[in-house]
């Protein structure tokens, strides 16, 4: 009986010791592809209304299509790298949701002609 309360114990405790972090929020759950997929896809869009002037438009165009084929076919890897790289042709860095980001104010910071 003292054996199998030890046992216990140690399962109960380990359980308790394994779900601590996740009921206290601390666990930060990564971003899936698919949704990587999505939030690049608005992102391009954005960067193609705000950047509409710029003479990589049809190519960025392009590169978003292929994004989303390749997204739609469970080949996020290959979407995911099509949108950054339309991204980087309209001069707009990739956000990524996963990074952390720096405490410094950014728009502080003006730019000297």
């Amino acid at each position: 009986m003292q054996r199998f309360s030890i046992g216990l114990m140690g399962a109960l405790l380990g359980i308790s010791l394994g779900t601590g972090p996740v009921e206290a929020g601390e666990a930060k759950v990564a971003t899936t592809r698919t949704e990587r997929c999505t939030n690049l896809s608005r992102q391009v869009d954005e960067a193609l209304e705000t950047h509409a002037a710029s003479t990589q438009v049809t190519a960025a165009k392009a590169l978003q299509r292929k994004g989303d084929r390749f997204c739609a076919t469970k080949k996020q890897a290959q979407g995911i790298r099509a949108f950054a790289n339309a991204l980087k042709l309209l001069g707009v860095t990739p956000i990524d949701p996963d990074a952390v980001t720096p405490k410094t104010d950014l728009h502080s910071k003006e730019k000297k002609p």
